[in-house]
């Protein structure tokens, strides 16, 4: 595909949202000529802060809170939200009717002539693509972040140098239509994978077949770091096709890796293991952060990024916005704004690596996911939790109570409806020395417009505290 398809031709971005991916295609689609139709089922007051960034825009027809049949049937092509399942209705129609369907991420791979490092993972994708990021930009390699967080991708095609190099944040969504088009990145980086989504996917087998899509293309000269330490990405290496970088918190004595001990990192070519950096010296703390750093160093030495720059960026590195984010200190009590924990597993991890006494936020809505080790990390850890109205919620709850003791399970929980309260209560709760924790485990959607905006409205409530 050439950029110059889209002049003059007539295409639906379905739905708009509000993490920036549609914005930017709205914003790359009438850069290059096409007359657009914007629908989303929201309605225009729910869209308010993606609407304003694409104001005064030309050659845009907005169809809002509903979607008309003919957006889908008489278009030249459709551009879906990555969250909207194939199966979707009006995907579906487009579909048979002849429109083509794509994702962002389709379009950008078709597109897109650059080399292309991109990373997935349940936990830890968007602080190893930053990483991946801080390293190429230290060593001068004029990386492009794709994707990360809430930036957004197609406008990015046109910010391109023949030197640059793109870091691609892809989710299982974005990573079922690279499937659909037979695409993967140059070099990829396979995180980890644990149950997500599972109220899209309703099994672990179809969740991890469209995040496969980050190596099942790619060619044998290509390179996917991947997690040794994961016994489920561990069962499928016999898939992969091109050269592989292990990364491991155990020793790996062969082939190309990236492991841990107690005190330090080291990388191995194939031949011989080189310290890369003492454990002590990163600034970004937890086991899990010690895997994201692997995953990233991996992914700059397969680029061919060296060992000293990788080190120096490494070492500078503070974190990323919104996990287990240090907000401020008030009458001696830490908070912290861990929003992006959305399963629970990511909670246990950021409750493990407190050493204080924490109160806990946490609740939200269902993405179909178990919450019984939470719940029993929560009754027997915890200090204090205040919940936050959703569907997950009450399920947390049940498994939280099953563990406390016998004279505490008739004692009622806090639960609130929005973050002001949930602030106040954990705050009134804690003394000096302990950690207040916003850790939902559990989708956003219901109190908050997304999982940016809960952790907006955290820190917000916090700086406020007098």
């Amino acid at each position: 595909m050439k950029i110059d398809y889209f002049k003059g031709k007539r295409i639906t971005v379905f739905g708009l949202g509000l993490h920036g991916g549609g914005v930017g295609a709205v914003r790359f689609l009438v850069d290059h000529g096409a007359r657009v139709i914007v629908t989303d089922i929201k309605a225009r007051e729910q869209l308010a802060s993606s609407l304003e960034k694409i104001k005064g825009l030309k050659n845009v027809e907005y169809v809002l809170g509903q979607h008309r049949t003919e957006d889908f049937t008489k278009v030249d092509m459709v551009i879906k939200t990555p969250p909207a399942p194939w199966n979707n209705k009006h995907i579906k129609l487009a579909l048979d009717n002849d429109v083509p369907v794509e994702i962002d991420s389709s379009l950008f791979f078709k597109l897109c002539k650059n080399p292309i490092i991109g990373v997935t993972g349940t936990k830890g994708k968007t602080t190893t693509a930053t990483i991946i990021y801080e390293i190429l930009k230290s060593a001068g390699k004029n990386p492009v972040r794709v994707g990360i967080g809430q930036a957004s991708v197609l406008d990015k095609l046109d910010i391109l140098k023949k030197d640059s190099v793109v870091v691609f944040e892809l989710s299982s969504w974005r990573l079922s239509a690279l499937g659909r088009i037979k695409m993967s990145p140059h070099i990829a980086v396979f995180k980890n994978i644990l149950p997500d989504h599972m109220n899209y996917y309703q099994s672990m087998e179809k969740y991890l077949q469209d995040k496969k899509n980050i190596f099942l293309y790619q060619k044998p000269k290509d390179w996917l770091v991947i997690n040794n330490d994961d016994d489920f990405l561990k069962g499928i290496m016999g898939e992969v096709g091109s050269q592989i970088i292990k990364f491991s918190n155990s020793p790996i004595t062969s082939g190309h890796s990236i492991f841990a001990d107690d005190s330090s990192i080291y990388i191995n070519d194939g031949n011989d293991a080189k310290e890369l950096i003492k454990i002590e010296d990163i600034k970004i703390k937890g086991k899990h952060n010690i895997s994201n750093v692997m995953a990233a160093a991996g992914a700059a030495y397969a680029y061919g990024v060296a060992l000293p720059e990788i080190k120096k960026s490494v070492l500078e590195f503070k974190g990323v916005p919104h996990r287990r984010e240090f907000i401020r200190e008030f009458k001696g009590v830490e908070y912290y704004n861990d929003t992006s924990a959305t399963i629970p597993q990511a909670v246990i991890s950021a409750i493990e690596s407190f050493d204080r006494p924490v109160i806990l936020i946490a609740g939200g809505n269902d993405k179909g996911l178990d919450f019984s080790e939470l719940g029993e990390i929560v009754a027997k850890k915890i200090k204090g939790v205040v919940f936050l109205k959703g569907t997950a919620t009450e399920k947390l709850m049940i498994q939280v109570r099953k563990n406390l003791p016998d004279n505490e399970k008739e004692e009622e929980f806090r639960i609130v409806d929005s973050m002001d309260k949930a602030v106040e209560m954990a705050t009134h709760s804690a003394e000096e020395g302990d950690v207040v924790l916003l850790s939902p485990g559990a989708a956003s959607f219901g109190l908050f417009l997304n999982e940016f905006d809960r952790g907006n409205k955290f820190k917000e409530a916090v700086n406020e505290l007098k």
